[in-house]
């Protein structure tokens, strides 16, 4: 896993029922050609199957 990264999505979703907010988060793994280091928060796209797992690949570092 070289030049693969593993990126964390959160969201909010709103119960159905109790009308709260909860916290759900996804991970991906994406292709990076960059570089980036653990912490950074990044834009990724949808790409053509890279391997088994990786569907997307990093687009730009935004902070």
């Amino acid at each position: 896993m070289q030049k693969t990264a593993m990126v964390e999505i959160e969201r909010f979703v709103t119960h159905p029922l109790y009308k709260k907010r909860i916290r759900r988060s996804s991970k991906f793994k994406v292709h990076d050609e960059i570089g980036v280091k653990p912490g950074d928060k990044v834009k990724i796209a949808t790409t053509r199957p890279i391997s088994k797992d990786k569907h997307f690949r990093i687009v730009e570092v935004i902070k």
